[in-house]
Parts: C-alpha cells; structure tokens; sequence
C-alpha cells in the first residue's frame, strides 16, 4: 500500500471502529445482555430483528466464498452459495413448531426434553466450534484488505478488527449486536449497490447473468450439497438460532422468512463479482473481490473492503454474544448448576475476551475459509432427522445419538480422505461432498429411526406373546 491507500483503509477501519462503539447501547442488565431486550424489557422489533438476521448469516468469509465459485463456475457457483440463505427460513419455521409445539425457550430446552441431557451437551459442543471457527475466519477476510498472510499488516488490521468488535460486543452484548447490525446492513447495501455499479456497465449484462452451466463438473454438485444441508445447516449455528427465541413466535417467522429471502439475493448479486473476473480474465487467487477490487482502482478496492468490515464486524459482534450465551447461560443450564436465573454480565464479557483471543489463533496457522462452511455442514447432517421429524417421537435419546455421531463420522472420515471412490457422484470437484451428504442423509435418517422402529416390533411382540 503506498500513503494514499494506507490512510484510506485504516482511516475507515478506525473510524469504523470508534463509531461502532460510540453508537451501540450499553446493556444495563443481563437479559439486555443475552436475550437483546432494551431497558424496560421489551423484545426487539421485528424489522431490527429481519435486519439483524440478514446482516449477521452474511459473513466475510461468505460473500467471498460467493464470489470465488461465481469466478469458478459463474452464476451456477453463485446460485449454490446463495442457496444456503434458504436454510433462514427453514430454520425459522421449524422453531416455530418447536416454541408452538413444546414450549421450549431454547434449542437446547428443546433437545434436552425429547432426547436427553447428553444429547444437548454434544449439540453445544458442536455449535462452539462452529462458533470458533468464525472468529478467525472472519477476522482472516479483513486482514486479507490490508496485506498478504505473513505480513505485519495482514495481522495487525485482522487484531485491531477484533478489538474493536470484541469492545462494543463488551458494552452491550446481544443487545448492541443487534441495534449495530442494522447500521451495519444499510452500510452493506449502500456499498454493495456502489461496487456493482462499477462492474454491470464493464459487461454484457445477458452475459453477466447467464454465463456458467448446470453440469454436476460445473458447480450444480455443489448446489445439490446446499440444498441437501438447508435442513440440518442451520441448526448448529446460534448466531441464527438465538434470534429464534427473542420476539413472539410469528414476529420471529415473518423476520426469517424476510431475512432469508433478501439473503440469497444479496449474496448471489455479489457473486456477480466473481462471474466479471471469470469473464474479463481477472485471476481471483483464493479472493475475487480483492482481486477484482484492484483490477478497477482504488475507489472500487476501497468499496470491497468496507463490504467485508460491514459483513466481519456483523458476524463477529453476534459470534461474541452467541458464544456468552452458550457458555455463561446454556451450559450450567445443562450442567444443573444453574437456576433460570441469567449469570452476571460479567461472566459473558470473560468468554467474549477469551475467544477473542484463542478464536484468532487458527488464522496465524493458515486454513481454507471454504472448508469451514462445507466440511462443518457435512459434519453435521445428522441434525437433519432430529429437527425434521422429532414429531414421530416424544422421547428417544438413542435416536438423536445414532443420527448425530454417524453423520459427523461420516464428516470426518470425509476431512480425513477415507471415504470410498464409489461414493462421489458425478465427477465435480464436490462429487465426493455430495455423495456423502446424499448417502449421508439417508443414512442418518435410517438411523434416527431405527430405535422407534426396535421399540414398535417390541412391543408388538409382547402383545402377540399376551395373546
């Protein structure tokens, strides 16, 4: 970076930063703190909730991953990342039936009454390293504006970042999460809206819009994979799933549903960024917003990394909240070493510190950004049957157990490379994520059943023994 540029991105990164904290509230009690209730105890409203919602889900790490599959496989690349976004309103109604249909306050509430206490406990252990994987990379995208991995630059934008985010988090909690994300999500519009009005004039719109094909080696194996993880994805994300449980059932459906929606359209209009490298023969390298970002100068490169900043911070300040409530509020809970009543905020600001700390350490390593969203996603397909078809049973620990570790074995044995040939469909770069998911969702199904299906014989075999 020569002087311009350096004063330009650091400038807005610290004035990003002071505003942030300047405008988010102060949480003056714990249920501000971890359920995002103002002062006097009323619920958020429903368009700060649909604001929220839809500026948390779109992270760093997401609207780059956009846009290098639009550079690798145009609009078909941008379609198979958007079309995770659906799973919001999935998840939405599903929480729905679970608040109107058991009473539940939380998914945790949920899971402990229909499949036993060690079953939530291996759901929370699923969703803190889902919460730990996004610290860093997050952190990792916007560091990525300001230099190379190895460089000073790199880190220390990546660390001061985190700074800032982790001390309005500290202020307000959820509470500030929340109000700070429809800030943060008019500022992400405006500035998507402004890099897009570079890029459709240097094309052919038809071409913009249609370039790419739907072939199983040109990217539709990988939005098979979305739409088969819709149904379990979703699930081990708190970041989503805590804003299921803060307003009244249908304020909180209408908010996912809207959210959603606007998700995927907005997520695959940036992919539109990766389709102008791939049509102008712009080298993405690993990042084809920054790439693109240099190739039109410096205002354009400039506008990428204030929609990266917008998408990070949203995400980290709602990772940081969601990470207090898991281990201050639901843990004990689990642990019986808790009443209803919510620990001190205190408790919550010493999580949030110390992730903030350890959560970066995975960037100084080096890791694929990609990986974080597809292989956890895998991992955890076995979440599928347990929210889909909990209404077949009204208690069943096995059940859950059988569906969840076999679905994340299979997520593993997939990491690790050892999973046979003969299951990859098609011949894709993701043939072998999709059979997986696709064998894999059968199978946790099958075996989310099974115990029912042990139980009914059973017992039809002592009323014929009676008979």
């Amino acid at each position: 970076m020569n002087f311009t540029e350096a004063s330009l991105f650091w400038g807005f990164l610290l004035v990003y930063g002071v505003v942030m904290y300047v405008l988010s509230p102060k949480s003056k009690n714990a249920n501000s703190f971890y359920k995002g209730a103002d002062d006097h105890g009323n619920p958020v409203g429903q368009w700060s909730l649909t604001a929220s919602i839809f500026i948390s889900w779109i992270f760093a790490k997401s609207v780059t991953n956009a846009a290098n599959l639009g550079a690798a496989y145009g609009v078909v690349g941008g379609l198979a990342y958007a079309s995770y976004w659906l799973s919001i309103p999935v998840a939405g109604y599903v929480i729905y039936l679970i608040r109107t249909q058991t009473g539940a306050r939380s998914l945790q509430d949920f899971l402990t009454s229909r499949f036993g206490r060690f079953a939530a406990l291996a759901f929370a252990a699923a969703i803190l390293i889902r919460l730990y994987n996004e610290v860093w990379s997050n952190t990792a995208v916007v560091g990525g504006y300001f230099g190379l991995p190895g460089e000073w630059e790199y880190y220390a934008a990546a660390m001061l970042f985190t700074v800032f985010t982790l001390a309005y988090s500290l202020k307000g909690g959820l509470r500030s999460s929340i109000f700070t994300d429809v800030i943060q999500a008019f500022v992400f519009v405006f500035f998507v809206g402004a890099v897009l009005f570079l890029i459709i004039p240097a094309n052919d719109t038809s071409a913009l819009l249609t370039n790419g094909e739907f072939r199983l080696n040109a990217g539709f194996d990988l939005l098979l994979v979305a739409l088969l993880q819709l149904f379990s994805y979703p699930f081990h994300d708190p970041v989503l799933t805590d804003r299921g449980f803060v307003n009244k059932e249908k304020t909180m459906l209408k908010s996912f549903v809207v959210a959603g929606l606007l998700g995927f359209v907005a997520v695959f209009i940036f992919s539109l960024v990766g389709v102008h490298a791939r049509l102008n023969g712009i080298e993405a390298m690993g990042n084809a917003p920054a790439a693109v970002g240099q190739s039109l100068g410096l205002a354009a490169l400039f506008f990428m990394s204030v929609v990266m900043m917008t998408s990070a911070g949203s995400t980290l300040d709602s990772t940081f909240s969601s990470l207090a409530k898991s281990l201050a509020v639901d843990l004990p809970r689990l642990a019986r070493r808790a009443k209803d009543k919510l620990p001190s905020v205190r408790v919550g600001a010493v999580v949030m510190i110390v992730f903030a700390l350890l959560g970066n350490l995975p960037m100084f390593a080096g890791t694929d950004i990609l990986k974080a969203t597809t292989i956890s996603g895998t991992m955890v397909m076995g979440l599928a049957p347990v929210f889909l078809f909990y209404g077949f049973t009204q208690w069943s620990p096995w059940s859950f157990h059988l569906s969840f570790w076999t679905g994340l074995g299979l997520g593993i044995l997939l990491a690790a490379g050892l999973i046979p040939s003969s299951w990859a469909i098609g011949d894709g770069a993701y043939a072998m994520l999709l059979g997986v998911n696709a064998y894999g969702f059968l199978i946790c199904t099958a075996c989310f059943f099974l115990p029912l299906l042990l139980r009914r014989l059973a017992g039809k075999s002592v009323v014929a023994e009676g008979a």
